[in-house]
């Protein structure tokens, strides 16, 4: 789709809101063309979205009174909301349907409502705006009003001298063709998987000098990755006792290590996860069905996933999270349906539903792949939904993609009292936290301002061996900002 801008240069929320009604289309290609103009007057601001699609033109306007203009931040979020909200009336009239999320383009949309309840604003006003000013449908609104609820309740559980930890293991047993993280096939990176393990001692050992001095301790724990138990169980012992010995984790509440990949669970390792205070565990099936698990590129089958999950539970007494991903290539709403009943028969704490996104430099988006229809993905969300409620899990965090199938979402679904206070508070951005290993991502967040500055490790694995002691002298550089906020909440 051909973008021209007229009076400001807002491009990026433009391609957002043309990502969301048009996702096959690409900016600056294509037949198809907008112009998106901006006009201030002496007491309105107003957007115009003229559109041409499919060869018909279509128009629509949106204002916002001159007085909500107050500088900085302020403006560009005025500017913005009623520049896509302009565009979204007029390709909404153009495919003659909404999409479920309506015009929230963001990856955060329970941001939204629990902002408005912890400045006071009811539940009922809160939805609202959802319904009013974004246009989101029913199910999607109770979807964003349950999570904005555990939002509000797990900011008010963070003290202020608390942090996160993530920490990332980027090896995987071989590559899934949707994924587009950093991590390494372990048969092709085996003589860096013990340099790796050593560094990352390292690093631990830096950090928890950066958290003592500066008087933090960790209230969450996240050991992700790629497949953390692609180490050996001796490597695990190595980095768990490094994180327990350095950390001040006397305050911790929740310690997650994805063991994701059944292939890669053996009771040695699960042993080593329940000898370290490690009290919740991804088994991340993605499907149950063969077919499905075969051209994904997993060597497992249903029946591993199964044999895993029983292993986990003879090892410990440890919450379990499983993974199912909607719109995998050669599934159906029917094989979906069975593999959510399978993992349901299990009685897993928590249930994570992924929606497919087509992401830049996975396989799948290389390679092309037959993939269920946006009205085959819903059928599998809509069905999910229906039958987690039924077995008593309630949604607790969700966020969005890009590229993603039917522009719909990723949901995590917990028993009562499951919820993951670590996923609240990263996809939320409620406080701050560090990352460490390959391809982690630390985030800073100010919580007064909701400010929040974002310092990555390197992705490789050979990166971060080369750059260990830079990164250490990057985590050393953090102690003014802990100590600034240090207590603010």
């Amino acid at each position: 789709m051909k973008l021209t801008l007229k009076g400001h240069d807002y491009r990026y929320a433009a391609e957002q809101m043309m990502l969301t009604l048009f996702p096959g289309e690409r900016p600056g290609a294509g037949e198809n063309a907008l112009t998106l103009s901006l006009f201030r007057g002496e007491s309105w601001l107003t957007a115009r979205a003229e559109l041409i699609w499919e060869g018909v033109s279509f128009s629509a306007v949106r204002r916002a009174r001159v007085g909500e203009l107050t500088g900085g931040l302020t403006d560009d979020r005025v500017c913005q909301r009623i520049l896509k909200l302009a565009f979204y009336d007029a390709g909404t009239r153009a495919l003659g349907k909404e999409p479920p999320w309506g015009a929230l383009t963001g990856v955060r949309p329970v941001k939204i409502p629990a902002k408005a309840m912890e400045q006071g604003l009811s539940p009922l006003r809160a939805e609202r705006l959802l319904r009013d000013i974004y246009r989101v449908s029913p199910i999607r609104r109770r979807l964003a009003m349950d999570c904005a609820g555990e939002s509000v309740a797990a900011r008010r559980s963070l003290r202020g001298d608390e942090v996160s930890l993530y920490v990332g293991i980027p090896f995987c047993p071989s590559r899934c063709v949707y994924c587009s993280f950093i991590s390494a096939a372990v048969e092709r990176c085996l003589p860096l998987v013990e340099p790796f393990v050593t560094a990352l001692e390292r690093e631990i050992e830096a950090t928890g000098t950066l958290l003592r001095e500066t008087g933090r301790t960790v209230r969450t724990l996240y050991v992700g990755g790629g497949t953390p138990t692609t180490l050996s169980a001796p490597q695990l012992e190595r980095v768990l006792s490094a994180l327990e010995r350095c950390l001040p984790m006397e305050g911790c509440s929740e310690f997650t290590v994805e063991a994701g990949r059944p292939d890669t669970i053996t009771p040695e390792k699960l042993a080593v996860l329940s000898k370290h205070r490690v009290d919740r565990v991804s088994v991340n099936p993605q499907s149950m069905e063969d077919g499905v698990l075969e051209r994904m590129g997993r060597p497992h089958t249903g029946a591993d996933i199964r044999r895993a999950y029983g292993e986990v539970r003879r090892a410990g007494a440890f919450a379990v999270n499983m993974d199912l991903i909607a719109g995998l290539p050669g599934d159906t709403p029917e094989g979906f349906a069975r593999s959510l009943s399978e993992v349901l028969s299990m009685g897993p704490e928590n249930v994570t539903v992924h929606t497919l996104a087509l992401k830049k430099g996975s396989r799948l988006t290389e390679e092309g792949s037959s993939l269920p229809s946006a009205e085959q993905v819903e059928q599998m969300l809509d069905r999910a939904w229906d039958v987690l409620r039924e077995a008593g899990y309630a949604p607790y965090y969700l966020y969005r993609q890009k590229y993603m199938s039917g522009s719909f979402e990723n949901v995590g679904w917990a028993k009562s009292g499951c919820a993951s206070l670590y996923n609240i508070a990263m996809m939320e951005e409620l406080h701050t936290i560090l990352a460490l290993g390959g391809g982690g991502v630390t985030k800073l967040v100010w919580p007064e301002s909701g400010k929040i500055k974002r310092v990555a490790n390197p992705k490789y694995p050979q990166e971060y061996l080369r750059d260990v002691e830079k990164i250490c002298r990057e985590k050393g550089a953090l102690a003014p900002f802990l100590r600034e906020t240090k207590g603010v909440q």
